[in-house]
């Protein structure tokens, strides 16, 4: 298996998980808890891992640019 397969699965959940926790963190309960934190923290948390899945799927494109060119890495 390629690597730039295996980053580009890596992405897919972790944006699929900070979806979720959007969601959760939306719909979350009336006492301002959300999964045993605030509303705002797991709000937070949810924006940093869709930053961090943009992130991944990025450097997934620049491997495979890499990889075209036969510098494998």
């Amino acid at each position: 298996m390629k690597l730039s397969k295996l980053m580009h699965g890596t992405g897919v959940v972790v944006g699929f998980v900070g979806i979720i926790a959007f969601i959760g963190a939306i719909v979350g309960g009336v006492d301002n808890s959300v999964f045993g934190v605030t509303k705002i923290d797991a709000l937070l948390c949810a924006g940093i891992l869709i930053l961090i899945a943009i992130w991944i799927q990025i450097a997934t494109i620049h491997h495979m640019m890499l990889e075209k060119q036969g510098e494998i890495i």
